[in-house]
């Protein structure tokens, strides 16, 4: 299981897989979180990280009301390939 954290102070949320740190940083712009860069190191890839970390920042978009804009190359591809999250493309 991979567990989330939610850092609004530095507008990221990380992950700690076997020590190594994976992020992805969004920034607020207005009523939109614009998803900036997913981060899984290599040592640490091919596990759903990414997936799961893109999950959790969209699930929280949809809480609080926010727009996504996917300006990270694979939170677009995430949010193409699971029409669940279409409603919340900004």
């Amino acid at each position: 299981m991979i567990s989330v954290v939610h850092d609004p102070q530095h507008t990221r949320y990380t992950a700690t897989v076997d020590g190594v740190v994976c992020v992805l940083d969004y920034q607020l712009r207005g009523n939109t979180m614009a998803i900036v860069h997913t981060g899984v190191p290599s040592a640490v890839g091919g596990r759903g990280i990414a997936a799961e970390l893109t999950r959790v920042a969209l699930e929280d978009a949809r809480t609080r009301g926010l727009k996504v804009q996917p300006v990270c190359s694979y939170a677009a591809v995430y949010m193409q390939r699971h029409p669940e999250y279409q409603d919340l493309l900004a």
